[in-house]
């Protein structure tokens, strides 16, 4: 934890995956939040695995989104992992997740469930399409909404196809929008 910083007293459990949740809580970590990052059994966040690796053979995205957190594994798709999650949650600020909607209440961690025991809990829910609408159940990745934005028609050349911005502006906007 960062000596100093606004966020120092907040404690916040980070649930998400690939970029949008986890860019989220890499904000509040870089501004001294306490961050437990949760990820599931076997490989861990998918972040592990991406893009070019450092000097120590550590991909470079890991160390950017996984910086100033603490992580502990749980599989939340099991009732041990679901009644530590929730026990942890009693003593968290924020709860950030990025899952399809739903998935948190089919495991029984849904908003109504851990405010019961901890009424103070704020949750971060991020996105592609909201919680409910017509798109609600659609996946949320930069690349379907950057298109959907309009972003990828702006980027790229005349005669060919849209093309990728540099960098997953779509997943890191969505994340600085949940800090």
């Amino acid at each position: 934890m960062l000596p100093d910083t606004p966020l120092t007293d907040l404690k916040v459990l980070e649930l998400g995956q690939l970029i949008a949740g986890p860019y989220c809580g890499q904000v509040l970590a870089d501004f001294g939040a306490d961050v437990i990052k949760i990820e599931p059994p076997g490989k861990g966040d998918a972040m592990r695995q991406w893009g070019e690796a450092d000097a120590n053979g550590e991909p470079l995205w890991w160390n950017v989104i996984g910086r100033n957190k603490k992580s502990l594994t749980l599989d939340l798709r099991q009732p041990r992992g679901q009644a530590i999650l929730r026990d942890l949650a009693v003593e968290a600020d924020i709860l950030i997740e990025n899952f399809r909607p739903g998935t948190m209440e089919k495991w029984g961690l849904g908003y109504d469930d851990l405010a019961r025991r901890n009424p103070g809990l704020i949750m971060v829910r991020v996105t592609g399409f909201g919680q409910d609408g017509p798109y609600a159940s659609r996946a949320g990745f930069a690349a379907v909404c950057e298109a959907m934005g309009g972003l990828r028609y702006l980027s790229g050349y005349p005669d060919r196809a849209p093309v990728r911005v540099g960098i997953s502006l779509g997943d890191t906007l969505a994340g600085v929008h949940g800090a």
